[in-house]
Parts: structure tokens; C-alpha cells; sequence
């Protein structure tokens, strides 16, 4: 949203005693979320495009020579970027607009650094959450003062007590904060923080409250020294540190709390993806003691559920609906939900992918698991041991009761056999399949060793080609290029 839209939408606001937008990113998005497009379309936002999806026109192969071309098509491309030859002149650049960032019509909050060369880009790749040819560098924080009025305690679903500062509501890059992270017992020992305190805090990455350091010469002497509880606040289990960890940890595997969190990540849009079962609906099936372990979620019954308060018979019908549909995930994301110590989504899908079915990865040995690639000894040792526990061996053996899916979906790699007639090859897919989704048939040809990339050059092997191809079928015709069809993507897959 362009400065002079935000400033005449809280105007407009201001005079119908709304709520006024703390900065133009919070006001673009809940544009966006608007359910009447007049509503979005009267707010008069703004774009700029940084990149494409699919490119099947001319062959350009670097991120700048898309850039140019988008603008020659009339869209609409941010002026100010620029090509830079060397990491001196993009220090150059940062330092520029650090300096001169207030000029323009809009706000930032940083720079994207990135490859330019597509074939280079395709080569790094992506890890689990980002490009691997990018990276943002962001301004430095804002920073203000503010009272730290309490320190409040929380309990993840790892059993990590975290403390929480309390704040006086102060206004900090473009939003209210009123509670900050303060990590760990150790961290408040070294800054000295007191509840009571003077603070500065600031937003690392302008995102995420924090509490930078002490104003010591503000103290009146009325403050007072925090020290974390021996035992966990919400079970009264003895709170324990474990050997190279700061983190002050509850080990009660029936705590509450832990339950809770646990609950709210197996449910969570990355992992089992239950639509309807949110944070605010979790505790309440908790205080009514509906649930108790993962297991009681797919136990959930429809008359129990509409005595709930707000919860009427179309969402109860939609929450059934999501539960039943989400017994057929992939087992990656039955893994991931599980919340083991050190599995995040990619090694959930590398464990899947290399073991096929849960009873394989419950029986895996630790030399086993340590032979797959990217899993390392804190990984594997995780993982035996939370499937070394009886309680867990016995939460298997209910959700395949109760019908939860245990394999693996996706196309695995090859057992048979070592080489494929993928192996080592380039492949670039282009036009539209007709059996397979561009993303299943990239996975596919990746599990059998092969590597696809976005752009047809002289380093390509193998060319596959679905209906209306476009000028990567002619540029691989020039080229000499072995291109196939989707039946023979098909046959190879099946061999």
C-alpha cells in the first residue's frame, strides 16, 4: 500500500471513529482479506512483481533479462532494482538505500539479494523454507524505551520453560507491543533484567519483540531480581537442565501444558492440517476433558462437540470432515505432527521417503537411521528414543486403529537398484501433463537420481514435454536435444 493510500485510508477511518492501521503492510493485508472486492478495490493498492512462476516465452536466462522483459509487457516492475557485478557494489547499494529509504513513495523493511543466473539458481536450490540463491537484508531495528512490568513463564510442547517480559504498551515499527521473549534464565542474568525495569526493545527482523538491554540509571531501587520456579507451573513436576542446554526443561511427559502445545502443532497447517482446530478450540477440548493425548482427536464425537459453546453444527460438521480427511495424510506429515526432538519437515520427508512406513522407522536402529543422508546423531538418537517409549508404542498402535495413514505416498526412491535412467541427468519439464502434476513428476524423476531444472541450455540431457509445449520444446529441437512424451515419462517411472 503507497504511503499516500494509507494516510487517506486512516483518515477516512479517523473520521468514522475506527481503528486506525499501525502501518501500511498491516493495512495492505487486511485489505487483501476482505471478503467484498469493492471493499479492496477502494483502498487503492499497489504492486510491484519480482519473479514469475512458470516461463514458457522467451528464452531469458537470468533473473534480470525477466525483468526487463516483464516491463516491456507493460507489468509492473520495481524501478530501483539493480545488477550488481561484484559484493562491493551491493554493500554499495544496502548503504544507499539505508540511508535514502525515507525518499521513496512506499515502505521497505530491507533488500532481497539474488543469483541472476536461472541455471545457477536452479543448482542451489531450495532448503525446506527458503531459496538457497536469495537473501534478505534487513534494516536496522527501531529501537524505544518502555516499563518491563512482569515476567510470565510458558511451556512448549518440548517441556522448555520460556520466559516472557511484560510490557507497558508501546507503539514499535508500525505496531503495539506488549510482550517480548526474553529465551532463556541465562540471558536475563546477563542483561540484568529486573521486573520493574526501564528497557529498550526492538523487533529482530521487524518482526519479533525483544528486549535489547537495561536502563540501569533509571532504576529507583524498587525493582525486583527474577528467578525461574524449581518446578514446572503447570504440572509441579521438578524442573531439570540438561547437559550443554540453557533451557530449563519439565521432563513430565503427561504435563498438561505439554500436551497442549503438542496438540496445537500435530494439528497445524504443515503438519496433519486440521482445519477448525485451533488454539482457542484446543483448550477448550482440554477443559472439558475431551482430549487428552493425539490419539483422543480422531475419537472426537459429534453430539459432545455441539454442546460446546460456538461450536454450531456446521463447524462441527466441517471439523469431522477435516479429521477424517486428514487420517490419509502422507506419513511425513504424521511425523512431523508427532513433534520428535530435531525432526522438522525436511528430515520428516527424508525419514519417510528412505523408510516407506512408520513400523520400519519405529524399528530403525540408530546406525540405520545415521546411514541417511542429512539425519545426524542428535537426530537419530531422538528418534530412537521416543520410539523406545512404551506410551508412544502404544499411541502407534491406536492411530492405526483408529485408521490413521502410516506409509509413505510420494515415489520412493528405488530399492533395486543403484542407477536409473535418470541418474545423473538434467531434465527440464515443459507444457502440461496430463497424469502427473509438475511437482509430482520433478519429485518423481529427483527420488530416481535425476535433476530438473527451469531452463533448456546445452547442459540438458533429456527435454519431457507435455501439450502446448512451448519455446522449450523448440529451443531443445534446436539444441539436438532427446525429448520424450508423457507416456515415456510414465513408462520410465514404472520400470
Amino acid at each position: 500500500m503507497p504511503q499516500r493510500s494509507f494516510l487517506k485510508l486512516n483518515e477516512a477511518r479517523a473520521e468514522n471513529e475506527q481503528e486506525l492501521f499501525a502501518n501500511p503492510r498491516n493495512a495492505a493485508a487486511g485489505s487483501l482479506r476482505q471478503l467484498d472486492p469493492k471493499t479492496a478495490a477502494s483502498r487503492n493498492l499497489d504492486i510491484f512483481l519480482y519473479g514469475v512462476g512458470e516461463w514458457e516465452i522467451e528464452d531469458i536466462p537470468t533473473h534480470s533479462g525477466r525483468l526487463n522483459y516483464m516491463k516491456q509487457l507493460g507489468l509492473k516492475v520495481n524501478g530501483e532494482w539493480k545488477k550488481c557485478d561484484s559484493i562491493e557494489a551491493v554493500l554499495e547499494y544496502v548503504q544507499y538505500w539505508t540511508a535514502h529509504r525515507q525518499e521513496l513513495t512506499y515502505d521497505i523493511d530491507g533488500i532481497v539479494i539474488k543469483v541472476d543466473d536461472l541455471d545457477q539458481q536452479d543448482e542451489l536450490g531450495f532448503t525446506a523454507r527458503s531459496p538457497r540463491w536469495a537473501i534478505a537484508y534487513k534494516f536496522p531495528a527501531e529501537e524505544v524505551l518502555t516499563k518491563l512490568v512482569d515476567i510470565e513463564l510458558s511451556i512448549g510442547r518440548t517441556g522448555v520453560i520460556t520466559p516472557t517480559a511484560v510490557l507497558t504498551p508501546v507503539k514499535v515499527a508500525g505496531s503495539t507491543v506488549q510482550r517480548a521473549t526474553l529465551h532463556n534464565e541465562d540471558l536475563i542474568r546477563e542483561k540484568d533484567i529486573r521486573i520493574g525495569d526501564t528497557v529498550v526493545i526492538r523487533k529482530a527482523g521487524d518482526i519479533i519483540p525483544e528486549v535489547v538491554k537495561v536502563i540501569v540509571e533509571k532504576r529507583t531501587g524498587d525493582e525486583e531480581e527474577f528467578f525461574m520456579p524449581e518446578t514446572c507451573p503447570a504440572c509441579g513436576k521438578e524442573l531439570v537442565r540438561l547437559d550443554g542446554e540453557v533451557a530449563l526443561r519439565c521432563l513430565n511427559p503427561d504435563c498438561p501444558a505439554q500436551l497442549q502445545e503438542g496438540l496445537i502443532h500435530f494439528v497445524s497447517r504443515n503438519a496433519m492440517n486440521i482445519d477448525g482446530l485451533g488454539e482457542k478450540v484446543i483448550a477448550q477440548l482440554f477443559r472439558e476433558k475431551l482430549i487428552h493425548t493425539i490419539a483422543d482427536v480422531y475419537r472426537l464425537d459429534r453430539e459432545e462437540l455441539l454442546n460446546l459453546e460456538r461450536m454450531g453444527e456446521k463447524s462441527v460438521s466441517n471439523l469431522l470432515t477435516a479429521i477424517e480427511a486428514s487420517k490419509a495424510n502422507s506419513l511425513e506429515r504424521l511425523l512431523f505432527g508427532l513433534g520428535i526432538r530435531f525432526i522438522g519437515e525436511k528430515a520428516a520427508k527424508t525419514l519417510a521417503q528412505t523408510f516407506g512406513t512408520m513400523e520400519a522407522i519405529q524399528h530403525a536402529t540408530e546406525e540405520e537411521l545415521l546411514a541417511v543422508d542429512e539425519i545426524g546423531d542428535k537426530m537419530a538418537d531422538a528418534i530412537v528414543q521416543y520410539f523406545a517409549q512404551e506410551k508412544v508404542v502404544d499411541l502407534m498402535d491406536e492411530l492405526r486403529e483408529l485408521g490413521v495413514n502410516m506409509e509413505y505416498k510420494g515415489i520412493r526412491p528405488s530399492e533395486q537398484h543403484t542407477e536409473s535412467i535418470f541418474s545423473g541427468k538434467t531434465v527440464v519439464l515443459t507444457g502440461k501433463m496430463e497424469t502427473y502434476s509438475r511437482k509430482q513428476a520433478k519429485e518423481a524423476i529427483e527420488a530416481l537420481g535425476g535433476i530438473v531444472t527451469g531452463s533448456v541450455s546445452k547442459k540438458t540431457d533429456l527435454v519431457i514435454a507435455g501439450e502446448a509445449a512451448g519455446s522449450k520444446y523448440d529451443k531443445a529441437v534446436e539444441l539436438g536435444i532427446e525429448i520424450w512424451n508423457e507416456s515415456q515419462l510414465e513408462e520410465a517411472l514404472n520400470q
